[in-house]
């Protein structure tokens, strides 16, 4: 949904930080190859979830195929579960750590170049891959020997124009310098003595504003898709551009439910072991 940034409008409300490592990046896929769609069933202790695996994003679907096939994430657990957020497990570290110990530090030998597909967004039920902290690993490889899968939260459209408006509030201030500010007083005058006139330069000041935004990185504005999901079905925007997403849930959502409730220690790691069973891919 296009928003135009008024230059009258004054931001009130102030946003706490999200959970999230990084800002978006446009990092794309290192190869154009395409696999076909498959379905895998992941088998826990706590019941079954089977999402669809997505044909553009063919690195990640191949990889995480592989793995599967090869077992690697059978025996292992869910290592972190954070409601209105996501559940992550699968790493190698897990399947036979003790109770109450850290675990899901992952494997760096197991990264991959990201695949990041502005339509594939962490809705409520995405599967994806994790990764480390930018600081470590600037290209945002993706970490295979783990997956997560969003459980997230409900967003209002007015929560999603804040989120807009936080995060492009300095491009937009940058902007107002250039083409508001320098004829204020010259503005003042024509609307008092030409209103129609006045609110045509107004909208073009609107335009000119607005198109700066959206030509600078790390501007954010939802999509009418990204806006419709996170206000009804939710999600973590702020993952966004950030992770590889390859595919989505489409059964068991209930059991995701579940798992994101489970009481945790201090890591987020559930007191009582949700183990993956099985992972296979058909």
């Amino acid at each position: 949904m296009k928003k135009s940034y008024y230059i009258l409008f004054c931001l009130v409300a102030c946003l706490s930080p999200l959970f999230g490592q990084n800002s978006p990046d446009n990092a794309t896929a290192t190869t154009s190859e395409e696999v076909p769609a498959k379905i895998v069933t992941i088998n826990t202790s706590a019941g079954t979830l089977k999402a669809k695996l997505y044909d553009d994003v063919p690195n990640h679907v191949r990889t995480f195929i592989a793995r599967a096939n090869q077992g690697e994430y059978n025996g292992t657990l869910f290592t972190r579960v954070l409601p209105e957020f996501m559940i992550q497990g699968g790493a190698p570290d897990s399947r036979n750590a003790p109770a109450g110990a850290r675990c899901g530090f992952g494997d760096r030998n197991s990264e991959i170049m990201p695949e990041m597909k502005s339509h594939h967004f962490n809705k409520r039920g995405a599967l994806a891959a994790p990764r480390q902290n930018d600081d470590i690993n600037p290209q945002k490889k993706s970490d295979m020997s783990q997956f997560y899968i969003v459980q997230g939260k409900v967003y209002t459209q007015g929560e999603l124009d804040t989120l807009e408006m936080i995060a492009n509030q300095d491009i937009k201030e940058k902007a107002m310098e250039k083409y508001f500010y320098p004829y204020r007083a010259e503005l003042r005058m024509q609307k008092a003595s030409n209103k129609r006139e006045y609110q045509k330069r107004l909208r073009k000041i609107n335009a000119q504003v607005d198109s700066v935004i959206r030509a600078t990185p790390g501007h954010l504005f939802f999509t009418e898709e990204q806006r419709k999901i996170y206000t009804t079905e939710g999600g973590c925007h702020h993952l966004d551009g950030n992770y590889t997403v390859y595919g989505e849930l489409i059964e068991g959502f209930e059991v995701l439910d579940a798992i994101a409730s489970q009481a945790r220690d201090e890591y987020d790691r559930p007191k009582q072991d949700v183990r993956i069973i099985s992972v296979s891919v058909k």
